[in-house]
């Protein structure tokens, strides 16, 4: 073997750097791989914060109950303009497969707007609670709501921060494979925070409201 035995195989004259060349460096599947195990840490986030609300969730410490303090039909139509969203971003997948650009950015831009909807109406209702003193250190109760509430608040936001970054990318680049890859990633925690809001609305909202 020669000095420049890194490059050359003097046996048979092969250049070595050659046959470990390699043109692609992005793993197959590895990024969907890697955003399943992501996923699955953010479900053990919410699963414990869910565990909290069921054990804090009956603590009201002497102050508001959940059936004082919840507006039902408001959370109701928060919950509608979520489940729009997953709808509006399903439409924009099909146009997407089909390598229709504007078509995509366009249920895109309707899936933010929904988002954005979303995000008014809660916010609302935390400035609503805070200011009739049901803020997060009223009670163990008010503080697992804030916490749970809130943290799925903060994933809509980031997921609406990451669908303008995509609406843009798509706009100048179109829809290749590193595009498409992104768009299903951002699919797939969109409709998780969709089943998440399912359970909140579920155990802490209707459940929250029972005598």
């Amino acid at each position: 073997m020669s000095t420049a035995a890194n490059t050359i195989d003097t046996a048979d004259g092969t250049d070595l750097s050659s046959r470990y060349y390699v043109a692609h460096h992005h793993p197959e599947n590895g990024t969907m791989l890697g955003f399943w195990i992501y996923l699955m840490s953010d479900v053990l986030l919410f699963a414990c914060l869910f565990a909290a609300y069921a054990v804090l969730g009956r603590a009201y410490g002497g102050g508001p109950t959940g059936m004082e303090l919840f507006d039902l039909p408001t959370v109701a139509l928060n919950t509608a303009f979520l489940l729009m969203s997953s709808i509006t971003y399903g439409f924009s997948m099909i146009a997407a497969q089909d390598k229709k650009v504007k078509q995509t950015i366009i249920w895109l831009g309707i899936t933010g707007l929904f988002g954005l909807a979303f995000l008014y109406l809660e916010i609302d209702e935390f400035v609503h609670l805070i200011h009739e003193g049901a803020g997060p250190q009223r009670s163990a109760f008010l503080t697992s709501f804030f916490s749970l509430v809130g943290t799925h608040g903060l994933h809509v936001s980031f997921g609406v921060i990451w669908l303008v970054t995509l609406m843009f990318q798509i706009g100048r680049h179109g829809l290749h494979t590193a595009n498409m890859r992104r768009l299903m990633c951002l699919s797939m925690f969109w409709h998780f925070l969709d089943v998440v809001w399912i359970g909140v609305f579920t155990f802490v909202y209707l459940m929250g409201t029972l005598p």
